[in-house]
């Protein structure tokens, strides 16, 4: 045993951000946080208000700058807006990992992403009818009949079901909020999600990833738009690896 002068301290792990996206809740990283606990990290599962691009950004922005401990931050789906926004001037956050999520540039939306390839079963047929908001703008939900198809074919049918009756909604302005200038332009991005996603196209993924320059791109086989939930392992290691990365 190294005692004393002889002992060397291990530097502390980074602090693990995770932010869901929209039809969805912090649950959808049960499995993802379990793993991460498991191997030695501090997680904190934010909640995502889903009102608004610079509302939701604000939010998680405050919350990075209560850690003095280097953050990887970590976004799903609508989830990737707020953090390529929420990062900008922390700079405590150490790498951005996106999980099929959107990466904008300044001047996108995740409705104008989501449109630039096609593929997308979320619209018209696959969303309920809005509901307004008394100070203005609807909530989006997707139907809970078409939620399994368009949002997470590769759970089983009963988890799939669950998540429909317990889905967050969206506000159609925050589907339609265009993003600032982007973190990953300054911050090492990474990139995971599947080869069978049915809410943002796998060539969508692919083309953003790119454009990030993200150090790492896996993509998984045969994983939905519910990556971190079907596939949490493979999730769990594109975060650890940007959490390691030098």
């Amino acid at each position: 045993m190294l005692t004393g002068a002889t002992a060397t301290a291990q530097p502390a792990k980074p602090t693990i951000v995770l932010v869901h996206g929209a039809f969805a809740d912090s649950s959808s990283w049960y499995g993802v946080v379990a793993i991460l606990e498991k191997d030695g990290y501090p997680v904190v599962a934010a909640a995502n208000p889903l009102r608004s691009v610079k509302g939701d950004a604000d939010i998680v922005h405050s919350l990075l700058a209560t850690f003095k401990a280097p953050v990887v931050l970590v976004g799903h789906s609508y989830g990737g807006m707020v953090i390529s926004n929420a990062a900008n001037g922390q700079a405590n956050v150490k790498a951005l990992v996106y999980v099929a999520a959107f990466a904008p540039e300044a001047g996108e939306s995740a409705g104008s992403l989501d449109s630039k390839f096609p593929g997308s079963l979320l619209g018209p047929d696959t969303l309920a009818s809005p509901v307004p908001l008394p100070g203005g703008g609807s909530d989006l939900y997707v139907r809970q009949d078409k939620f399994q198809q368009a949002f997470a074919p590769d759970l089983p049918e009963a988890e799939a079901k669950l998540a429909a009756a317990t889905q967050r909604p969206i506000t159609d302005i925050a589907f339609g909020e265009a993003a600032t200038e982007p973190a990953w332009k300054t911050i090492p991005s990474w990139f995971v999600y599947g080869d069978h996603d049915t809410a943002i196209p796998p060539k969508l993924h692919a083309w953003m990833a790119e454009r990030v320059h993200a150090r790492e791109t896996l993509v998984v086989k045969g994983a939905s738009h519910v990556v971190m939930i079907s596939h949490p392992d493979a999730v769990a290691k594109v975060i650890e690896d940007a959490a390691t990365a030098q």
